[in-house]
């Protein structure tokens, strides 16, 4: 029950979104089976710091990433606090517990090449699919919304008079972001397309039965039309957000400007991206050393 009434608190209250819930969710279900396997206590209150560490060694053990234990931490200090603000708990446990430090990755991204040769030499194909893929694919690297923002666009939220389109971002933020008038044309031939087909959904984005299209759909679409032109190991639209960032970032967009756009609360979450790639050094490189 306590589970439960934390999960509908950082739902309804904190406007978590609906994929870190669920995250949250499977991290507690998680945690309290190994408590009652290992110490047969399922009760939060009952838990203290050793039992913490020893399912985190549990977790190490099992070949589990420091980045994901870090986040299953973090998923059991949330819920802490939550049972400290309630008065259900006197002491936090997770005061003593350390996450685990997190190596510093840079981000995945595709060079703007590819991105090139994906969108000028690569046939997407004939009919209503094929026109609302290369949409897809474009409104990612447009604009750098996040999967679950592209999914849940509405045709009220696209305005194409004045080339942009407003964002429902993490916690019900909104920010507004400009498009350009190439994929202007892009939209207006996909609701022609679109027009031609029945549809009730209140979704922009539909399949070719008039149905809302799902986050797994669009994965598998990116996934499949970035592998047709990189080798990337990752494939995800959250790859295309990435490239986004990356690539106005190294053609020289501020970096304030490069945080509003991608609805990030704080600038520490854009900087990742003020990395350079190997061709952008070598062309300073070049330009500025006098033996280059």
């Amino acid at each position: 029950m306590i589970v439960q009434s934390f999960l509908q608190y950082i739902r309804y209250e904190k406007r978590f979104s609906p994929n870190t819930v669920l995250a949250y969710q499977n991290d507690l279900a998680q945690f309290f089976e190994f408590q009652k396997k290992q110490y047969e206590i399922d009760d939060a209150v009952a838990i203290q710091p050793p039992m913490i560490r020893s399912w985190m060694v549990s977790l190490m053990e099992s070949g589990i990433s420091t980045r994901s234990i870090s986040r299953k931490i973090t998923a059991l200090k949330t819920f802490y606090k939550f049972l400290m603000r309630r008065g259900d708990v006197k002491t936090n446990p997770l005061q003593k517990v350390q996450s685990p430090k997190i190596s510093k990755r840079l981000p995945v991204f595709v060079d703007e090449a590819k991105m090139k040769m994906l969108f000028s030499e690569v046939n997407f194909g004939d009919g209503f699919e094929a026109v609302r893929d290369r949409l897809l694919l474009e409104m990612f690297y447009a604009t750098g919304m996040r999967l679950s923002e592209l999914v849940g666009l509405t045709d009220d939220r696209i305005d194409v008079y004045q080339c942009q389109v407003k964002v429902l971002g993490k916690r019900n933020k909104e920010r507004i972001i400009p498009f350009t008038n190439k994929l202007k044309e892009l939209i207006n031939t996909y609701l022609k397309a679109r027009n031609e087909i029945t549809t009730l959904a209140p979704a922009f984005f539909v399949t070719s039965k008039g149905t809302p299209v799902y986050a797994k759909m669009v994965y598998r679409i990116v996934t499949r039309r970035i592998g047709g032109v990189s080798t990337l190991e990752k494939k995800s639209p959250h790859v295309l957000r990435h490239t986004f960032a990356t690539h106005m970032l190294n053609n020289g967009a501020d970096i304030n400007s490069v945080k509003e756009l991608l609805g990030h609360a704080n600038l520490s979450a854009t900087q990742v991206y003020t990395h350079n790639t190997i061709e952008k050094l070598k062309e300073v490189y070049k330009q500025a050393h006098p033996r280059a």
